[in-house]
């Protein structure tokens, strides 16, 4: 009984995960509020992932903010606790990552996005990947003239299966929220009729399912206030096991060291994944020495040296 009970609950129809440095307006807009910061900038503003839901034509739909994490001067330490963070709030898994892209402000460096997004989240993320266009009343041109004239957007795009959808900014018009859910819905159906998951996101889920029960058995909460609390809980993110899947989901030979807690053995191996596509190694020698001194040099190394590795791979393949 609590088991369906809490299912009936907090059934979603749709959960999207905005990535990109100007998500937070897009989310505004497919949840009818403002529930996210945003500014008319193009700098990211938000800080760290959100998770917020609304109702919209009798369906829930659940929006998870990321800060921008591909653009950001993170840390990798700091890019590791986001993408934990989303992982949880975006469990068992998103019907899509949506990546928001100002066309007028396209950049070379975003064509590595859906690259990282593999690195992170694995191969078949690409196949639940969509483009939101956004601020396309302020283009002279139509986005398809835009798309042909900008240079790597339609390479860009071909990366995500050609799948786009377009937000005009200035108005909030429910039309186009309810034609992105329709194109979401078609790729999901493409997919087999069901969300994205993996290894990552279904470890998440069950430890998010379990204290959802926990908390509504012992702290008498509703499902709906255990789901949000068990959510930011964030038990997820001390589970060694799960550390070392996304290092794996990263491409990276994560080496265990003695002593050294999760997050610094994600951090050394990632940055020497990243810069010399030797994690393995690199994790090794972590785990035999005592890794201080090397720890507080990898710090200051950020998730942009994942960009650089991609950049290597696409030139040696």
């Amino acid at each position: 009984y609590l088991q369906n009970k809490t299912m009936k609950t907090l059934k979603i129809n749709f959960l999207i995960v905005l990535l990109g440095k100007t998500g937070s307006a897009a989310g505004n807009t497919i949840l009818e509020g403002n529930v996210f910061r945003s500014t008319s900038s193009s700098s990211p503003v938000t800080l760290e992932c959100k998770k917020e839901t609304a109702p919209f034509d009798f369906q829930k739909l659940a929006v998870v903010d990321t800060p921008g994490l591909f653009h950001t001067m993170f840390t990798l330490d700091q890019f590791n606790k986001e993408i934990n963070r989303c992982i949880s709030l975006a469990a068992p898994g998103p019907h899509v990552f949506l990546i928001v892209v100002n066309p007028g402000e396209f950049e070379d460096k975003e064509q590595e996005t859906v690259r990282i997004l593999q690195d992170v989240f694995g191969d078949k993320a690409a196949c639940y990947t969509m483009v939101l266009f956004t601020h396309v009343d302020d283009l002279k041109v139509s986005i398809k003239q835009c798309i042909i004239e900008t240079p790597g957007l339609s390479e860009f795009i071909n990366q995500c299966g050609g799948k786009y959808h377009v937000f005009n900014n200035r108005i909030r018009d429910p039309a186009q929220v309810r034609e992105l859910l329709e194109k979401i819905n078609t790729m999901v159906k493409e997919n087999g009729g069901s969300y994205y998951s993996n290894q990552m996101f279904r470890k998440a889920g069950k430890v998010i399912k379990k204290e959802v029960e926990r908390l509504i058995k012992k702290e008498n909460m509703t499902p709906k206030e255990a789901r949000y609390k068990a959510e930011r809980k964030n038990m997820f993110n001390r589970d060694s096991k799960v550390a070392v899947l996304i290092g794996s989901a990263l491409g990276l030979g994560v080496g265990v060291g003695a002593g050294i807690g999760i997050p610094a053995v994600f951090t050394a191996a990632a940055a020497g994944a990243t810069v010399g596509l030797v994690g393995g190694p690199v994790g090794a020698a972590v785990g035999a020495t005592t890794g201080n001194q090397i720890l507080e040099l990898l710090s200051y190394l950020t998730v942009h040296l994942l960009i650089i590795k991609c950049i290597l791979i696409k030139y040696i393949c």
